[in-house]
């Protein structure tokens, strides 16, 4: 049997090291081979000037419908194949894309320059002059131009994708006399296009809780109300810089959406077919993976193998422990080491046999407690037989009355008995109706006032808030005569009993006390235990058959309720049942709307 398991151990173990392994190699293979993205900073460097040009196109067109010419002129100059397509209509083959072409979320990987919103500085949208303000703004730079020049100042111009020209000088002061400020001023194109950008900007910034900016032709801002811009995009003295820089780019790319074309899949295969980004293994680089497959293989099966041996020491002891348990042996038990899972199982086996041990020893003592109750009745009716039969009693009514007693005493303990076992079955069956629980008291008061007063003990129920209960009447009501009944024997001539019923929060509480003998605190958690009992001389007439307090757990917890008790030695005790309210719709009141 051991080397049973160990065997089975080891070939699961080689088992499932041979498929990670194996499953890890393949996956490395197939990831080098076609992780484009992985790979992505190598092999698109080699296809940067195909993304380029076709990024710079979709930055100045709003479609794709004229881009046929420039790819023809890429395929002559690179020798390749491009393929572009739509998200909306991807290209019909399941290879994977080389690139995103778009223009307002550029690559970083292949192009490394790419600003910080990752918008192409060519996508300038509506913020293009027209031809005449082109030409207006090439007219007056150079009249700046000029006045550097005399003035011995370096000046160069810059023209932008927009079309605007820029003059930058180290000499600020010459540059202001020289004109430049007002060469700086935006044209109505772009104070319009500047507006409506802004705009976009600061409801972005009131959705995120800040206050508005101002921005710059250059996209540089300021708060709103301030005297100078900042000289570059989050540079300001503001704590919120990055809500702002989030919002200007995402309110730049709603802005320019309708200006640029849509993003497309970028497939760039050779001449042959094959996608151009493949990364294909040597023959060496095979071997390579197979060697470390090979070794590491080797190294799970010495560990499996260390560890089998480590994991099957502990599980035959526990093996051992379970055979001699199961030869009879209750109190077998086994050494628990660590903290591990073997450890925690051998510690659950160490409380089941414990536990088992404790119900061997409850079911003894049990056997030997529902023996002595049915032996005495028994042994009465015996008695009171064999004596009518050799003629020293008479069969008188008494004799039958005592027998018929006798008899009923032996029913009430078989009863009680098969409630139990059908409630530890999960059996016993409830019929469930709506319970007005000031009836159901009334009832308890007239079954048990009689002998309440014969007893000479004041007898009383008290209900507060008319309770309603879902409920088996039959079986709350076996609960509430249980209780009553076992007051009532605890309970000396002068004392008093009462029953009381109230609403608490959603459960309904219903108490029975006493001002009898008391239980000692160190008898109260076994109460509710079978056939225990506080008298222990087993007197009938004080300590009762020890099933009736078990029985009103078993229905109270049938019930989805709980039953509590307390006591003070010489002061009484109470008993609570707890049994959940039903949750009823409030009715509405005359005139409430």
């Amino acid at each position: 049997m051991r080397r049973s398991l160990l065997v089975r151990m080891l070939a699961v173990s080689i088992l499932v090291a041979v498929c990670s392994i194996a499953a890890t190699a393949w996956l490395a293979a197939t990831t080098a081979s076609r992780g484009i993205r992985q790979e992505q900073s190598q092999v698109l460097a080699d296809d940067s000037r195909i993304y380029t040009t076709l990024l710079a196109y979709s930055a100045s067109h709003r479609d794709w419908s004229g881009v046929d010419g420039t790819v023809t002129k890429l395929e002559k100059q690179t020798g390749r194949t491009i393929t572009l397509a739509t998200r909306a209509a991807p290209a019909s083959n399941d290879r994977r894309a080389s690139a995103v072409i778009d223009p307002l979320a550029v690559d970083p990987v292949i192009v490394p320059d790419t600003p910080a919103d990752r918008i192409d500085p060519d996508a300038v949208g509506p913020f293009r002059l027209t031809s005449a303000e082109k030409t207006q703004l090439a007219d007056q730079a150079e009249i700046v131009i000029g006045c550097l020049k005399r003035r011995a100042d370096s000046a160069i111009a810059t023209a932008l994708p927009s079309g605007r020209i820029r003059v930058t000088t180290p000499f600020s002061d010459d540059y202001s006399r020289c004109g430049g400020r007002q060469l700086d001023n935006p044209t109505p194109t772009e104070a319009a296009a500047l507006d409506t950008l802004q705009t976009l900007v600061n409801e972005c910034l009131n959705r995120a809780g800040d206050g508005p900016v101002k921005l710059g032709l250059d996209f540089t801002w300021a708060e709103s109300g301030a005297q100078s811009a900042s000289t570059d995009a989050g540079s300001a003295d503001r704590d919120d810089d990055q809500t702002v820089q989030d919002c200007l780019a995402s309110s730049r790319k709603i802005q320019l959406s309708p200006y640029v074309a849509p993003s497309a899949l970028l497939y760039v295969t050779t001449n042959g077919g094959t996608d151009a980004t493949t990364f294909d293994l040597s023959r060496s680089n095979q071997i390579r993976i197979a060697g470390v497959a090979a070794g590491v293989l080797l190294l799970a099966v010495a560990v499996t193998v260390l560890a089998s041996t480590r994991l099957t020491r502990p599980l035959r002891a526990l093996t051992r422990a379970t055979q001699r348990m199961a030869r009879g042996e209750i109190a077998s038990r086994v050494t628990v080491k660590g903290d591990d899972e073997i450890a925690r199982l051998g510690a659950a086996f160490n409380e089941m046999s414990e536990a088992r041990a404790g119900n061997e020893a409850l079911r003894r003592t049990m056997t030997s407690d529902i023996a002595h109750e049915l032996r005495t009745p028994l042994s009465n009716i015996r008695g009171w037989l064999e004596a009518a039969e050799d003629g020293l009693s008479e069969r008188d009514p008494a004799l039958i009355a005592s027998l018929l007693e006798e008899a009923l005493l032996l029913q009430h303990i078989v009863d009680d008995l098969q409630d139990l076992a059908m409630a530890d079955a999960g059996k016993l069956r409830l019929a469930i109706e709506s319970v007005r629980i000031a009836d159901l008291l009334a009832q308890v008061r007239t079954a048990h006032g009689a002998h309440a007063a014969v007893e000479g003990i004041a007898f009383t129920v008290e209900t507060m808030d008319d309770p309603v209960v879902d409920a088996d009447p039959l079986r709350l009501r076996q609960a509430i005569d249980n209780l009553v009944t076992n007051a009532l024997r605890h309970t000396p001539a002068g004392g008093t009993v009462t029953v009381s019923a109230r609403e608490d929060s959603y459960e309904l509480v219903i108490e029975v006390a006493d001002t009898g003998i008391g239980i000692a605190p160190d008898d109260l958690p076994h109460v509710f235990d079978r056939f225990w009992r506080a008298e222990k001389s087993r007197n009938r007439r004080t300590g009762g058959s020890g099933l009736g307090l078990s029985i009103v757990r078993r229905l109270a917890e049938a019930h989805g309720g709980t039953v509590t008790a307390s006591s003070t030695v010489g002061g009484g005790s109470v008993f609570a049942i707890r049994l959940p309210l039903p949750r009823r719709k409030p009715t509405r009141q005359a005139g409430s709307s």
